[in-house]
């Protein structure tokens, strides 16, 4: 019953522990945090001297002026500490102390008002620049931390409370106390239910602010974990796939698909077999790493998906999870440019990676596939079995590009296609008239 109560209050606590680049990040943002905090306090403590040095000053006469020159000193204090900041300089026990010195320098400048204008200590307790407290405790909320929300607020509590006794003991013989409001508003008296109200206000405003605080710790740990396991995810599916799935509005559940046209790519490298036979595993990692950066790049270049990688050969997609409405084109485009790449440049040492295309365009259904608890975004349909077999088809026809006829239509009168023929691919009935790229550098 306790916990469900704590996280009611205070908001439900992550159940792992922050990966350590995520703590990192976290940190480069208190460190800014911090940053903002010195120059919002710089900006108050230039207020502070601006209206003191433009106000008109009753107290003219007066030998010792106290104000003065605690304005300096927080002016000084404040500047160590951004310039700290900017250092990145802030271990805890420094920024608790900072803390402390922030409310001690606001006390002192209120303890003096009595000494520069010559009154009894009580007529500091009716200060205004009191309220300046609030402003100090809520700086604390511009870092995500409410432990220091929690000393600022007790610094305050306990540092008002030292003035409250300065008074009642300043002058053992005459405390100043009385129980009258109005002589309390009208004379130097003081009324001490209104100063314990202060001291109140100032635990129960902290609290609420601690609380806030630490339920929006909890709610950024938990943001900042979910979008960086997001940008992780991002890169083991595509970028495209990932916003789609971040960006639902409702959770994508098994079989939530689209059925639109599009153009499917499936690439293979010619004798992979082979060629991994000849190279070290970690080698053989870097060889494939090297080839798929470039022929990414051509993909990415004309607006094509990577929808899946199997070893060596990629499933390639147009207009599915990318609205394209020259997919079909792209497709070739694509195909052409993985051509261009491979046969200008080698990867690892020295290793040519022949590849091999298969394009089909039509109908197919691009969604999510699998169970409640593991899903595969991926595309079906007859075009993308009629692609994979293009792909293999190259091997009997000593081509590198072979596209269907529905993609030639589609694609325009851009490309120089040669027709193969009528074909009947391996799983299917209907014959597929296939045409494979004049030039397929071209484009």
């Amino acid at each position: 019953m306790l916990k469900n109560l704590a996280e009611f209050v205070f908001g439900a606590r992550l159940d792992r522990h922050l990966p350590e680049r995520v703590s990192h990040s976290i940190a480069e943002q208190q460190i800014k945090s911090e940053i903002l905090i010195g120059w919002v306090q710089l900006t108050l403590v230039l207020f502070f001297g601006t209206l003191y040095t433009i106000a008109p000053k009753t107290s003219a006469g007066t030998v010792f002026t106290p104000v003065p020159w605690a304005l300096a000193l927080y002016f000084l204090f404040t500047v160590l500490r951004l310039a700290a900041s900017y250092r990145r300089f802030l271990p805890r026990w420094l920024l608790m102390a900072s803390v402390v010195m922030d409310m001690g320098l606001l006390m002192l400048l209120i303890w003096s008002f009595h000494l520069q204008y010559e009154q009894p200590a009580s007529f500091y307790l009716k200060a205004p620049t009191m309220l300046y407290v609030f402003i100090f405790i809520a700086l604390r909320a511009l870092r995500f931390d409410a432990s220091y929300i929690l000393f600022a607020g007790a610094a305050a509590a306990v540092g008002w409370l030292v003035l409250i006794l300065y008074v009642l003991y300043a002058d053992p013989d005459d405390p100043m106390i009385t129980r009258d409001y109005v002589e309390y508003l009208t004379s130097n008296s003081i009324l001490v239910g209104a100063e314990i109200d202060k001291i109140v206000s100032i635990l129960l405003v902290t609290g609420v602010l601690a609380i806030a605080l630490l339920r929006a710790e909890r709610l950024l740990n938990r943001a900042v974990l979910d979008s960086t396991t997001a940008h992780d995810l991002s890169r083991f599916v595509a970028p495209e796939v990932a916003d789609r799935i971040t960006t639902a509005d409702e959770e994508i559940q098994p079989g939530d698909g689209e059925v639109k046209p599009a153009s499917i790519l499936f690439t293979d490298i010619e004798k992979f077999t082979t060629i991994s036979e000849k190279l070290e595993p970690d080698e053989l990692m870097r060889t494939l790493n090297e080839y798929f950066a470039a022929v990414s790049a051509v993909i990415d270049r004309f607006g094509g998906v990577i929808t899946q990688f199997e070893g060596d050969a990629m499933l390639i997609t147009f207009n599915t999870v990318k609205s394209d409405p020259d997919h079909a084109a792209n497709a070739v485009r694509t195909a052409a440019g993985i051509q261009d790449v491979v046969r200008n440049n080698t990867f690892g040492k020295g290793i040519r990676m022949k590849t091999r295309c298969g394009i089909s365009t039509g109908k197919l259904v691009a969604g999510a596939v699998g169970t409640r608890d593991r899903l595969l975004f991926t595309v079906h349909g007859d075009e993308v079995n009629i692609a994979a077999r293009l792909e293999q088809l190259n091997k009997e026809h000593g081509t590198y590009v072979l596209a269907s006829e529905s993609t030639v239509e589609e694609a325009g009168g851009e490309f120089a296609f040669e027709r193969i023929g009528e074909i009947i691919v391996r799983g299917r009935t209907t014959p597929t008239v296939v045409y494979t790229l004049a030039d397929p550098a071209a484009g």
